[in-house]
């Protein structure tokens, strides 16, 4: 199967999500079937709300267009090279947070062995299908399991930092990419606009707060006025009433106040000084910066534990609001898929 071939079945697949999304040919097949997988994953995982699922599906559907796929590929020599069997061990934090990977393993030629979450087993298989339908050749391409992985060349697993130094020893032996907890930042200097503010909302609720591109931690400076921002924030003021997200809320706050920790509260969101990265659910840690020169330490010194840094200071990476649409291009950990899947022999 060529590269072109393989890249013209995934951008029929984003043809397929943008008409769904567009809600075109909503009495197809694929419409019908896509709405029921869904519902089912929603009752399988009440984190996965349809609008969250939705929102995962309008990012894919952007980014599986041949013009993205083809200027992402450019860059790389995907020419003929021995295929391997490459095991993925998939995340469950948020919707179709293993598809990248899914892409990446396939596009370049790979044969795909997924052990997909339990939190999310039901999208991934459903547009494996999809796309075996769109091209039949890809059936002895696509491999799913429940159980132990069958002989693999190649992995890359994604994990808990625990889950990370067992898959540190297990896949050790084998070429593997291995990624632990990260989570992302936003760096505030008092200047933001109401648009930026607001922007940064989706930055930190999109998907309830457990991607780890969702920032968890703000840099303010000292003295910062915290009122635009919980303004800001009030867009998401519904979220309390999700069960699963009250239920953190609740505890996480009386966990803080039975200790006597200061915080700062809307009534949905905590607030809490904290030099942590990765705070629970319903929190947002922040931490006070005097200079750059300060900023840029602490920022170097959590490099590892920082998936992406957010705002318009000049030190940040990503704009508001965009945190949750990487390109293609945006590999997790910084860690380039493709390449690595190219270098395999």
């Amino acid at each position: 199967m060529t590269l072109e071939t393989r890249i013209d079945a995934f951008s029929e697949l984003g043809f397929l999500l943008q008409n769904y999304i567009d809600s075109k040919d909503s009495s197809s097949n694929f419409s019908q079937k896509l709405t029921n997988v869904i519902r089912n994953a929603e009752i399988q995982n009440a984190w996965f709300t349809q609008e969250q699922i939705h929102n995962a599906l309008k990012d894919w559907s952007k980014a599986l267009t041949r013009e993205n796929l083809d200027k992402w590929l450019l860059l790389y020599s995907l020419g003929n090279f021995a295929t391997q069997r490459v095991a993925v061990v998939m995340a469950g934090n948020i919707p179709l947070v293993g598809f990248h990977d899914f892409l990446s393993v396939l596009i370049t030629g790979h044969h795909f062995i997924g052990k997909l979450s339990s939190n999310d087993n039901l999208l991934i298989p459903f547009f494996a299908e999809t796309l075996i339908e769109i091209e039949p050749e890809l059936k002895s391409k696509i491999e799913f399991t429940k159980d132990r992985l069958p002989y693999f060349e190649a992995v890359i697993a994604t994990g808990s930092n625990n889950t990370a130094r067992y898959f540190e020893y297990y896949f050790k032996e084998k070429p593997h990419i291995i990624r632990k907890n990260r989570n992302s930042a936003a760096l505030l200097d008092g200047t933001e606009s109401k648009t930026d503010l607001k922007a940064l909302g989706e930055d930190v609720f999109k998907y309830f707060g457990l991607g780890c591109r969702n920032v968890s931690k703000l840099f303010v400076p000292e003295a910062y006025d915290f009122d635009d921002f919980f303004k800001s924030m009030f867009k998401y003021k519904d979220f309390i009433n999700h069960h699963k997200y009250a239920n953190n809320y609740d505890y996480n706050k009386a966990v803080y106040l039975m200790s006597s920790v200061k915080l700062l509260d809307n009534g949905f969101l905590l607030l809490k000084e904290d030099q942590q990265f990765s705070s629970p659910i319903g929190v947002l840690f922040y931490e006070t910066y005097t200079d750059e020169t300060h900023l840029k330490r602490r920022l170097k010194e959590e490099k590892e534990n920082i998936q992406c840094i957010v705002g318009n200071h000049n030190l940040a990476e990503v704009d508001f609001g965009q945190a949750q649409h990487p390109e293609l291009s945006d590999f997790a950990d910084g860690v380039d898929t493709i390449e690595f899947l190219t270098q395999l022999k």
